[in-house]
This record gives structure tokens, sequence and C-alpha cells, in this order.
């Protein structure tokens, strides 16, 4: 079973999502929104109260969140949400780059059969969310989309490492938004990524994700000085 075709089977039974699931999506949401700032403690006697579920069940969702780097649980002292600096942002958008750039090279030497379908799939589905205004649907299919390119680098072990960047990245960016941003815009810069992988060629290929990963946000000329915007 491919990612995709497992992402789609997951989202399918999670009709009535367990109730980890559901405590771990709406923290998530809450976390990546600001709703929950950096540095907020979360006990697992209130949010069991408050998601109406056990202490084992939270705790669950909580390591679910670790494991993504949204929290930190530190023993005695509890768990509290994650800082999110510039820092921490520039490197994950570094550590990114290079994963994303090297595996896209992998891929292009030889991509599976679905590569291309599935991405399209993915865009109309980032186009809908961004159409309906929901900016963390758009970047969940967001990070889904850069991690279905990257499963044909068949580098299993680095796609946990791609997925917190991923995380990051968008929390981040969220974070950085004074004003309403241009959602269909945001989604539409992918295309020019599939185009780039239908043409066959690496180097426009590594071009293509390299400019969209370093004009994320402004910070992209400082991160990565040979960036054209």
């Amino acid at each position: 079973m491919t990612y995709f075709s497992a992402r789609q089977a997951g989202r399918h039974a999670a009709t009535k999502p367990a109730k980890s699931t559901g405590a771990f999506n709406a923290l998530k949401r809450d976390i990546l929104l600001g709703t929950l700032p950096a540095g907020t403690a979360l006990t697992e006697l209130d949010l069991a109260a408050h998601f109406g579920c056990s202490q084992g069940t939270v705790r669950e969702a909580l390591l679910q969140l670790q494991e993504e780097g949204l929290v930190l649980r530190q023993g005695h002292r509890g768990t509290q949400v994650s800082a999110c600096t510039a820092d921490e942002a520039i490197e994950m958008f570094r550590v990114r780059q290079q994963i994303e750039c090297n595996g896209i090279m992998r891929v292009i030497k030889a991509p599976s059969r679905t590569l291309l379908s599935d991405l399209g799939q993915l865009f109309e589905e980032m186009m809908d969310a961004a159409r309906q205004g929901d900016e963390l649907e758009l970047a969940s299919f967001d990070r889904d989309f850069h991690r279905r390119i990257f499963q044909d680098a068949a580098l299993p072990a680095l796609d946990p490492i791609l997925h917190r960047c991923l995380v990051h990245n968008h929390r981040f960016k969220i974070s950085r938004s004074t004003t309403p941003r241009d959602l269909v815009a945001t989604a539409q810069r992918h295309h020019s990524i599939i185009e780039a992988i239908e043409s066959g060629d690496a180097a426009r290929s590594v071009a293509a994700l390299h400019h969209h990963i370093a004009t994320i946000v402004d910070l992209g000329p400082d991160v990565f000085p040979d960036a054209r915007q």
C-alpha cells in the first residue's frame, strides 16, 4: 500500500475517529493557529475533563503531539506547548530543503506509476480547501503533497523528519501572518512542481522545489541567498 492510498484509507476510517485522535486534532489545530501559545501548560486531568475522555486517552494524544514537536513533555514539570522561534524555523527550512531536493533527484530517476495522478488529486484538494478559506486543511494537504513526492525517493527513515519540518514550517508561516493570505495563490504555487516532475528534468524539478521552499516566507532570501524571487 502506498502512502497516498494509506492516507485515503485513513481518511475514510476516520469518519468516527478515536477519542485520542479527536483530542490530538483539536489540540494540534489550536497550537498551529496560536490559540494555545508557546508555554501553555497542558495537564492531562484538565484535558480529560474538557474532551470527556480518560487521562490515558489524553496521554496518547500528547505523545502524538510530542512526536511532531508541538509540545514538550518534561516529567514532573508537566507538558507545555513548544516554542515557535525564527531560529528553529530557519534550521528546519534548511533541513527540509536538503531532504526534499536530494530526494526529488532520486524520484525523477524512477517515479512511481501513480505519482503524477496522486499529486494532481492532492493539488485539487488543496485548491478546494483554499477556495473554502480553510488554511489548516490546505496546510494538511500541502504536507501530504510534499510527502507523496518524497515517498518515491525510497528513503522512509527520513519521512518523519520531513513531516516534522513541514508541520513547523506551516506553524511558523501562520504565526507570522498579520493579514489574511491569498490561499488560492498558495495552493497554485504547487503546480509548477507538478509540471517540473512531469517534464522528467531533474535539474528543473530541483530548481522548482528549491524556489518553492525558499519563497514560503519573506525570510527566504536570508536563508537561501541564491533563491530567485
